[in-house]
């Protein structure tokens, strides 16, 4: 790992995340993009929420390779439709697995990778942010009417997680990926 592409041209802000995949991701991809028209984020659930580094994004991926070996795959259960106040902001709950994404994130948030974030880990799955307040209110009753009507399984695996760089235009690049069950990393 020499060089990282893009490495140049991007923010020093970094996050770990885990993209859901399937029809559940499928599902919650339409919905975000009914919810935030220009949303181009795939559905994730973030383990360490954005942070800048304090060396370079080799050794931070370094370390996460590291600390990653004492973590196997989890199943993690959607839960309700809620809005956290104050943010403007519709997410998915965490019905299970929240205390495995708690514990990973709390052993991650270390080393290079150590941030004091401004708000503690709340594990979830954001569906719509920054809405004007006077859109909130529609935006939780189309995403609960779509989420009760949803037939699929809501659960998922964090199997594979995913190293992110933001860019000048707020979109995430993905750099590199950890499968969990193997631990075989990709670039």
């Amino acid at each position: 790992m020499d060089s990282w592409k893009g490495w140049g041209g991007q923010l020093n802000s970094f996050a770990l995340v885990s993209y859901l995949s399937g029809p559940l991701a499928a599902f919650l991809n339409r919905l975000r993009c009914d919810l935030v028209p220009e949303c181009a984020a795939k559905a994730h659930i973030t383990i360490l929420p954005p942070r800048p580094l304090s060396g370079s994004p080799e050794e931070a991926w370094q370390q996460l390779q590291q600390a990653l070996q004492d973590f196997q795959p989890f199943r993690v259960e959607l839960g309700e439709i809620n809005v956290f106040p104050g943010f403007e902001a519709v997410y998915l709950s965490i019905r299970s697995g929240y205390q495995e994404l708690e514990r990973m994130h709390a052993a991650l948030n270390a080393g290079r990778l150590a941030y004091e974030e401004p708000f503690p880990y709340y594990p979830h799955v954001t569906l719509a942010q920054e809405l004007p307040p006077q859109e909130l209110a529609a935006a939780m009753e189309m995403a609960a009417g779509r989420w009760r009507e949803f037939p699929q399984p809501r659960g998922f695996m964090v199997d594979k997680l995913t190293f992110v760089q933001n860019t000048p235009e707020n979109r995430w690049t993905d750099l590199a990926a950890v499968d969990l069950a193997s631990h075989v990393t990709s670039q």
